[in-house]
């Protein structure tokens, strides 16, 4: 069953002088173990507003892991290729095609019809973003969630501004670096969280005028004391269930917590929220619209190829180490960078 359904997404006149491509293929909901390293899925064919990518390098995000174990809202219909980052060169052009041809590097995180983690991917035309020319690919990889999510969070649903700040909750990671730079570009005040003395560095090394390590006790009010008793007026969090109650504490007036990351739940005091007005408010950047997503490639774009936007990458693991990958991005001592997946 599991090589009918995979082969459906091929096609008997592939252009490639190959027809069957190494990929992770997930067979059942579980462990790690599940990931499987397979050397004969079928190579998918680009469609009418499709493109198809020899992938380079692919991101690795937590959320993979909460799908891959069945953890999570919406799951993939069994067998499925994991992965929603990639970064790569298009090879094979779909009809009604014009935003880029063969030889382009792009980036995409958002309608991977056939999965990430594989040497080739087909994705949607209206969700690419071009890569300037002979980029790192690796660095392309951390481009996706990281930077949309960083930007929607920041703009379009937290409604950012220059004289603010922001507390960038776990800034050592892809998300968290995206949103120290993002709102750096554009004059804000940034604060920032990690839990290692090299992602403490590494956050500095993004613009935050302040990092503490939120594994410290106390660490909150070291973030009171550095924003006068005022709190920051934005905090972006990427654990949830743990500092949802302390980040209400902390807010400023009219202040707004975007929830990016959570493993489960929490109790918190709604009363928080009562005397200063302020408000929690999840963000998803896999509903985003087209118009969205236009908004947000066009200033990522931008801050690509001006270079004020650099990608960090911290690991790079070869894709047949995936199983060690989905451990290692949740069972770490801090992360300091993207993680990435290397074909």
């Amino acid at each position: 069953m599991s090589e009918v359904k995979l082969a459906m997404l091929s096609s008997a006149t592939h252009p490639l002088s190959t027809s069957v491509m190494r990929a992770v293929v997930v067979c059942e909901f579980g462990d790690r173990d599940v990931l499987k390293v397979k050397h004969d899925v079928p190579i998918p064919k680009a469609g009418p507003g499709e493109v198809l990518l020899k992938v380079g390098a692919i991101g690795v995000n937590p959320v993979d892991t909460y799908v891959r174990s069945g953890n999570f809202t919406r799951l993939p219909t069994l067998p499925y290729v994991p992965g929603i980052d990639v970064a790569g060169t298009v090879v094979s052009i779909g009809g009604d095609v014009e935003k880029c041809k063969v030889g382009d590097r792009v980036a995409s995180f958002a309608n991977i019809k056939s999965g990430g983690y594989a040497e080739y991917c087909v994705v949607s035309v209206d969700f690419i973003l071009p890569l300037p020319k002979n980029y790192d690919l690796m660095k392309g990889a951390a481009v996706g969630t990281p930077y949309f999510t960083a930007y929607k969070a920041l703009f379009l649903l937290g409604e950012a501004k220059p004289n603010q700040t922001v507390l960038v909750h776990g800034a050592s990671g892809g998300v968290g670096i995206a949103a120290c730079q993002l709102a750096t570009s554009i004059g804000m005040t940034v604060l920032g969280t990690a839990g290692s003395a090299k992602g403490i560095e590494v956050v500095s090394e993004q613009g935050a005028k302040y990092v503490f390590n939120h594994k410290e006790e106390g660490y909150t009010a070291k973030i009171m004391q550095a924003t006068e008793g005022r709190g920051p007026d934005i905090i972006l969090e990427m654990l949830s269930n743990v500092n949802l109650n302390k980040d209400l504490e902390m807010l400023a007036p009219k202040g707004r917590v975007m929830i990016i990351g959570c493993r489960g739940a929490i109790e918190i005091n709604p009363r928080l929220t009562m005397v200063k007005e302020t408000r929690i408010q999840g963000v998803t950047v896999l509903d985003s619209t087209k118009e969205e997503f236009s908004v947000m490639a066009r200033a990522i774009e931008a801050g690509l190829s001006k270079g004020w936007l650099d990608p960090c990458v911290g690991v790079s693991l070869p894709l047949d180490s995936v199983q060690q990958a989905h451990h290692d991005i949740i069972f770490n001592e801090g992360c300091h960078g993207k993680m990435v997946l290397v074909i």
